[in-house]
Formats: structure tokens, C-alpha cells, sequence
């Protein structure tokens, strides 16, 4: 048997991180069932981390230029010297911790969240939902400007209440054990949650599988719900007509080409999460690469994405999936939805307002045919810059585009 590093056989007893438990906060009264959380990566799993980089034995360059069979070689390289010499976790986690964190079990799950109240006591309410592969970091650039715009060029009308989930088998919330976690399951969670905060009138954000679970809470349309915002909107229908406007074609042709070349990690999650679980789970940088290849793509595809998000904050999503082994729980929300939508083209009507912010780099929709999925849309609009990781690669359009958005609901 091969001889294990000290910080390898911790890891092996189960010495991954330290939760804290805090006391209760002034919101949350003793009956409630909110509990403080905050995380700790334990110091042998940041040795085990560096450790696997160190030991990586890599393959040999593509036959192709560019991101067309993965993430080039000499990119990936750079990439996981940058984790092993200069990234710095505890920084991260820092901010991470310095943030309101709880834990609630809802539908028999644990269910991590932040919750940033406005000095603003009149602040808007909204629950914003990340995706794939994004955690609760993503939107870490834009929580100051939302929850207190007075230092960050707005006024105290732009002001929100933030509440920020982690997705179910993503982060610090639970792993499903069961079938079941859909887009549609997890937004009858969001509601309890925005219930048990005693917010009676809210709004709600998402995009990637957030826009999918923000698109499943309007349909559900809980009590307090005002209206929704989504910078991944889905408006190609379900059978598509020969005859296409201009910007539909441009969707469609979009859609089709990222299913034919980028949608690899999207077939083997939907199919069998738990192969990709193995992959990525014993491999930080099979993981590195995974989530980096991904980053291009929703950012332009122009093979450099830290020239639009740095490096430091890839990592910050990279590093929080590796620590808490979310590779394939977070994977097996494809296949429950794939279950669920069997080959449709959007997630179906929303009859509660909806508002939409399109970024170039990301999958355009076409507005000519919004109507058809959205037919109360009351904001559209088009930026000239951001992708499908806008909060983290233009969080000043992102943040203006919420306070533009829901303007008329305060």
C-alpha cells in the first residue's frame, strides 16, 4: 500500500473544513430555524489541495489551436500555477465569512444561504440564484452596490435586501440523496425561505440554472412575489418555424452551435453525473479545467477568459466546488433537469413580469419572440459588454441593471 502524507491521511479521516456555529441573529427568533454558519477550510485540505497540484501528470498538447478540444495545454498550465504559487483561499474565505451565512432545512434538506440586510430599511427584497458552474461567490462583486448603493454611486432607492442561496449539492448546502431536486423543487424551497424571512414582497434574479429556478418560482407565483429578472432568457419555442426574423435566426443558429461544439460537460452531466462525480472529484486540476473551459465559453470564447474575469476569482468558484467535493452533486442537477424539460427549448410560460438583460457573450435571445414565454416583459435590454458571468465580468451593468429593472416595484 503506498504511504500517505499526513495532510492526505486527515483527509481520509474526514478532516475537510470547520463549520462554525454562531449565535442567533437579530432577525431570527429562537424558534426559528435559521442557524449562523460560517466555513473554515481545514489547513490539511489546503496542503492536500497543493499536494494534487504539485503531482499532476499531464497529457499532451491538442492537435487544434485554441479551446476547440478543451482548454489548451499551455493555458491550463498557467492556470493551475497560478493556484498552486499565488492564489490565496483564506483571503476568500474571509470576505466569504464576512458576509450574514445560515443553514435552514427545508423539504429535508440543509439549505446554505447569505443574507445581506440594507441599512435602507425600505430596501427592496430580491433572492438572487446562481448556476453551473457558479456558487454563491459569483455574486460576490455586486452585494456592496446592492445593499448599500449610497457608497457606490446610487441612492438609497436602489436599495435591496440580498438573499443568496446555494443551489441543493452545490456548496455548503446539502447533497441530495434522493431523485427529485429539480429547477421547480428547489424554488418551492426558495419560497419557504423568502417566507421564514418574513419578506411579504419580493423580487427574484437569476441566470444559467438560476434563471431556470427564478423562471419555475414566478410560475409557481408565491404569495409576495412581484416580479422576476433573468440575464439567461430562453425564448426559442419548442417547435421552431422555417421562416425566421433576423434575430431569431440568430438565436437558433446560437443555440445550435453551442449544442454541436459546447455543450460536451452539459451530455455527460445529464447522462451520468456520477462518472463526471469521479473525474473531477479526485483531480483539482481535472476540476481546474472543467470549470475553465466554461469560463471561455461564457465570456466570449476568446481563449484568454481572465482577460474578463481574473484569475483569482475563477479560482474562488474552482477552489469552493473542489472543497466541498460538489463536482457531482452539483453535475446531477443536469440529469434532474433534463428529466423534466425532455428536449424542450424553454422552461414555458412566465404570466408575472419579467424583465431581461441581455450580455453579448452569452446565448442571445430573440425579443420578437419573447412575447410568446414572457407576454407581461416590461424590461428589455441590450448591453454592450458582460457575458454569462455578468456579475462577475461587468457587476456595474449587472448591478445598474437590477436598480433600472425594478424601479417601479419599490
Amino acid at each position: 500500500m503506498p504511504t500517505l502524507s499526513p495532510s492526505r491521511r486527515a483527509l481520509l479521516k474526514g478532516a475537510g473544513a470547520s463549520i462554525v456555529f454562531a449565535a442567533l441573529p437579530a432577525f431570527a427568533q429562537q424558534s426559528d430555524p435559521f442557524t449562523p454558519f460560517t466555513f473554515r477550510a481545514n489547513d490539511e485540505a489546503l496542503a492536500d489541495l497543493k499536494e494534487r497540484l504539485e503531482a499532476v501528470r499531464w497529457p499532451e498538447a491538442a492537435t487544434e489551436p485554441g479551446f476547440a478540444q478543451g482548454p489548451p495545454l499551455d493555458r491550463l498550465q498557467s492556470l493551475i500555477r497560478h493556484w498552486h504559487d499565488r492564489y490565496d483561499w483564506r483571503r476568500t474565505e474571509a470576505r466569504l465569512n464576512a458576509w450574514p451565512q445560515f443553514k435552514t432545512e427545508i423539504d429535508g434538506l440543509g439549505i446554505h444561504f447569505i443574507h445581506v440586510r440594507s441599512k435602507h430599511e425600505d430596501a427592496l427584497p430580491i433572492i438572487l440564484t446562481h448556476g453551473w458552474p457558479s456558487t454563491i461567490l459569483l455574486f460576490q462583486e455586486v452585494i456592496g452596490p446592492l445593499t448599500d448603493p449610497t457608497a457606490h454611486d446610487g441612492t438609497a432607492d436602489d436599495a435591496f435586501h440580498v438573499v443568496i442561496p446555494s443551489l441543493p449539492g452545490f456548496g455548503f448546502s446539502d447533497k441530495p440523496a434522493v431523485p427529485g431536486w429539480n429547477a421547480e423543487r428547489t424554488a418551492r424551497a426558495w419560497a419557504e425561505l423568502m417566507h421564514r424571512l418574513g419578506y411579504q414582497r419580493y423580487v427574484a434574479q437569476g441566470g444559467d440554472w438560476g434563471a431556470f429556478v427564478t423562471t419555475a418560482l414566478a410560475q409557481q407565483k408565491p404569495d409576495g412575489l412581484q416580479a422576476i429578472h433573468l440575464n439567461f432568457a430562453l425564448t426559442i419555442p419548442n417547435e421552431i418555424p422555417e421562416k425566421l426574423e433576423p434575430d431569431q435566426k440568430k438565436a437558433v443558429d446560437a443555440y445550435k452551435a453551442f449544442q454541436e461544439t459546447g455543450f460536451a460537460y452539459g451530455m455527460l452531466q445529464s447522462t451520468k453525473p456520477q462518472l463526471a462525480g469521479y473525474l473531477l472529484s479526485d483531480s483539482p486540476t481535472a476540476q481546474a479545467a472543467w470549470l475553465y473551459d466554461i469560463f471561455d465559453g461564457g465570456t466570449g470564447a476568446t481563449g484568454k477568459p481572465e482577460d474578463f474575469i481574473s484569475l483569482n476569482h475563477m479560482l474562488d468558484e474552482i477552489t469552493l466546488y473542489w472543497l466541498s467535493n460538489s463536482s457531482a452533486s452539483s453535475a446531477r442537477f443536469y440529469r434532474e433537469q433534463a428529466a423534466i424539460l425532455k428536449g424542450r427549448n424553454n422552461p414555458g410560460v412566465i404570466e408575472l413580469p419579467v424583465g431581461v438583460s441581455v450580455f453579448p457573450n452569452d446565448l442571445p435571445p430573440a425579443k420578437s419572440w419573447a412575447p410568446l414565454v414572457y407576454p407581461n416583459l416590461f424590461y428589455w435590454n441590450e448591453l454592450d459588454r458582460g457575458g454569462h458571468f455578468a456579475q462577475l465580468d461587468a457587476p456595474d451593468l449587472f448591478v445598474a441593471e437590477l436598480r433600472n429593472c425594478f424601479k417601479t416595484f419599490r
